[in-house]
């Protein structure tokens, strides 16, 4: 699972689905979700990359995390609209089998 979040690109998102279904299981959303809480700092993941289904940062971005994760995000050009969505179709990875 960190292998695959390290291999987003800058600028580009993935959903928690999106790493689960490319890990097989596609039902274990919710379990990338507590393995990204879980990773190891010093492996420098770009953590910031992974968003919800629905195009959201899934933390709360009042809260200090989801703060840094917006911004992260921002400083890669991946902007979210008003209602803070990312689109997905814009800014969404689409790996081809030699990303992974």
């Amino acid at each position: 699972m960190w292998r695959i979040v390290s291999r987003i690109p800058r600028g580009k998102v993935a959903t928690y689905g999106q790493i689960a279904t490319l890990l097989g299981n596609p039902r274990a959303a919710r379990t990338v979700g507590w393995a990204m809480n879980g990773s190891p700092e010093e492996m420098d993941l770009p953590w910031h990359r992974v968003i919800n289904s629905k195009g959201k940062i899934s933390l709360d971005e009042n809260d200090q995390c989801g703060f840094v994760q917006r911004q992260l995000l921002e400083q890669e050009g991946v902007l979210p609209n008003l209602s803070g969505v990312i689109d997905l179709k814009k800014y969404g990875w689409s790996p081809s089998p030699d990303d992974l």
